[in-house]
């Protein structure tokens, strides 16, 4: 038991939360986004799963850690392009699209690693990091926080700039309009449909993002399937944390100490099943979800198509 509260097994454990917690804020960050403008994207693993690759391919081809996390953007912007003809120009079903571009973009990712990647597994060298100084020598934390990649801080911070957007512009007002009365909205002149189509895209970028953090600084490789279930951590992360970004920041380092933990009370020699140890973050996404789902507070018009002339 000394060794798990050892300063050395505690940095590891919330260094690998503050890692597993990044895609998850990025992610429900970018969701938040979307159903804030009343577009509802269960696709989000998906656009994990693409950018993930994409970052690691481009990553992999020699552009570099910063190309290939744009690489992964522009995938997840790109995949949040076509759902949004798809749900918002078109007015197709946002559920059914969603589940069919994570089915799509998991068959193809997994497709194409078989044709390029499955028999050498190539890794990539470990993500520079970078030591703050002064904060870096501060116990646990140094090491854990204060000693990272630079995209790792600007994840951590990128809630308190949504929080700015939301509060305090005029693109905060429109997207909420937008997720509230898009009639509204549309009677003063603002294009709804311009404004929910930019949403999606940022949410798809972010989810880009999440997923290249995961495959490029996170653990240097891709294989299918990686994401497990990340994209849907997220989804639940922003429908509780409704219009507070500050409440993803926490929610998303929660859920990434579970998922730490599952790692660090294997590796401690903890005597609990391998299954068990597994399903603590889904464990604590019901637990969560139980406690406060019910107080979470949608957008009117969540989920709904918007056409000019109806209510």
């Amino acid at each position: 038991m000394g060794a798990l509260l050892s300063e050395t097994f505690l940095t590891a454990l919330l260094s690998g939360a503050v890692i597993s917690a990044v895609p998850l804020i990025l992610a429900a960050l970018g969701e938040q986004f979307s159903e804030r403008a009343g577009v509802l994207n269960i696709g989000l693993e998906g656009m994990m799963l693409g950018g993930a690759y994409a970052g690691f391919a481009a990553t992999l081809a020699g552009a570099g850690i910063w190309g290939g996390m744009f690489a992964a953007l522009l995938c997840g912007a790109c995949i949040g392009l076509i759902m949004a003809v798809l749900c918002v120009r078109l007015g197709m079903n946002q559920i059914i699209i969603g589940i069919a571009i994570t089915l799509g973009v998991t068959g193809l990712t997994a497709l194409m690693h078989n044709v390029y990647f499955a028999r050498t597994y190539p890794r990539l060298d470990a993500a520079p990091t970078i030591a703050l100084p002064g904060l870096s020598d501060l116990p646990v934390l140094g090491g854990a926080v204060f000693t990272a990649h630079p995209l790792t801080w600007l994840a951590l911070l990128a809630p308190l700039g949504f929080a700015l957007i939301y509060r305090k512009t005029y693109l905060g007002l429109d997207l909420a309009a937008a997720g509230e009365r898009p009639d509204a909205l549309d009677s003063v002149g603002v294009n709804v449909t311009a404004i929910r189509t930019s949403a999606v895209m940022v949410c798809g970028a972010m989810a880009g993002l999440g997923g290249g953090f995961m495959a490029v600084i996170g653990s240097g490789i891709f294989v299918p399937h990686m994401t497990g279930g990340a994209g849907y951590i997220a989804i639940v992360l922003a429908m509780l944390a409704r219009a507070r970004p500050l409440w993803v920041l926490g929610g998303g380092l929660l859920f990434g100490l579970c998922l730490s933990a599952t790692t660090a009370l294997q590796v401690g020699g903890i005597e609990i099943p391998t299954d068990i140890i597994q399903m603590l973050p889904f464990v604590a996404v019901m637990i969560v979800l139980i406690l406060f789902g019910r107080n979470a507070r949608m957008p009117a018009m969540l989920g709904q198509a918007y056409r000019r002339g109806t209510r």
